[in-house]
């Protein structure tokens, strides 16, 4: 197979004309950040807010400009709207919000037939936060309420094999695409439009603006719920969805132990730093009860997530047992809460469930919804 180059991706990109005829993306020097890595090819179009819609057919003409170049396996290209460098530095003094004309995503802007949304995060990978928030959301739409589930976990889509789905998603416009459905729960993923084994070498802007798209450019419909389930950690991505994206509110999944405890705290304090609200912490792999005797195990200690909540003022929700069910279901595409509704575990998600609308439903409604501000101490 011949080795795509990053100097052909270019020349390929120099024939895809901008709109309005006024040169090329080359000359207008209007891509940056290509990656090419064993066939997989990723890049961003620096456009402003007010051309993203225009640009959009030209994204999609790069992608398929570059796609025609022998050895290319994947592409994906993203829109990145950069703003003015003297409107991106946050104020220094405590208290102060961005900087004057700082642009502000609404949630009527993004999603704006969305009740509430809820981001589901961990201070650290391998918690569990994605089997969290797939049977989250899955035990809401149990409730009889309607339910989306955002994949923001563009490094390591988890979404599409837990749940089931493949393929990529359809378009009727072109523009606009359809979510993917199973069990009833509309759900979009980045796993969805690349392949499975792909990795996505990212930088902070290219992340955040393909989040956008999937929020914006996804037909959502009328929803009472957005479950987001976002990267682990607390760097840029995440702070930038904190800010960018208006959370109703936020849930942290830790595991028991001290060291995870310690990303825990991290990730409540920002989002507590960034004005969203916590709606409090779950213990996943609590225990572990053995399938064949009944004996339990503290794998991971037991009761960490608990203790911290109490201690940082921060409501617990519940604890999720590690169990082989909940691990070969997730596997199998068939999540606990709607492979066996009537199992402890579901009924344990359904627990939380009931707790986190009553908390999303009252910050709704309760308060116009808006992107929240950064406070640098």
């Amino acid at each position: 197979m011949a080795k795509v180059t990053e100097e052909q991706v270019r020349d390929a990109l120099s024939e895809v004309t901008a709109p309005g005829g006024n040169g090329n993306l080359a000359v207008l020097e209007l891509v940056s950040g290509v990656v090419v890595r064993d066939g997989n090819v990723g890049f961003t179009i620096e456009v402003t807010s007010k051309q993203a819609q225009t640009f959009e057919p030209v994204r999609k003409a790069a992608e398929e400009a570059v796609a025609a170049l022998p050895g290319v396996i994947s592409v994906t290209a993203v829109l990145t709207a950069e703003r003015p460098r003297q409107q991106q530095r946050p104020q220094q003094e405590h208290g102060q919000g961005p900087a004057q004309g700082q642009p502000q995503t609404s949630l009527k802007e993004l999603v704006p037939n969305v009740g509430a949304i809820v981001a589901v995060a961990s201070g650290k990978g391998g918690v569990g936060k994605s089997t969290i928030a797939i049977n989250l959301a899955l035990a809401l739409l149990s409730k009889g309420l309607k339910v989306g589930l955002l994949d923001a976990d563009i490094y390591g889509p988890s979404i599409p094999k837990m749940l089931g789905v493949h393929g990529r998603p359809d378009s009727e416009d072109g523009n606009i695409l359809e979510p993917k459905e199973n069990y009833g729960l509309k759900c979009m993923s980045i796993g969805f439009l690349v392949a499975e084994d792909t990795p996505m070498i990212w930088r902070g802007p290219m992340v955040m603006s393909a989040i956008e798209q999937l929020l914006r450019d996804v037909n959502w419909g009328e929803l009472d719920i957005l479950v987001v389930d976002l990267p682990p950690g607390t760097g840029d991505a995440q702070l930038t969805i904190a800010q960018r994206v208006p959370l109703t509110g936020a849930l942290i999944v830790s595991t028991p132990q001290d060291i995870a405890l310690l990303d825990a705290r991290k990730s409540l304090n920002m989002f507590r730093k960034v004005e969203v609200p916590v709606l409090g912490i779950i213990e996943n792999m609590s225990y572990f009860a053995c399938p064949h005797c009944g004996e339990r195990t503290d794998i991971f200690s037991h009761g960490g997530a608990k203790a911290t909540a109490a201690e940082m003022g921060a409501d617990f929700l519940g604890e999720i047992p590690l169990d082989m069910d909940i691990r070969e279901a997730g596997d199998a595409g068939k999540p606990i809460t709607a492979a066996d509704s009537d199992s402890p575990h579901s009924k344990a998600f359904l627990a939380i469930a009931d707790e986190v609308w009553e908390k999303a439903r009252v910050l709704s409604e309760g308060t116009e919804a808006r992107a929240p501000k950064i406070i640098v101490q």
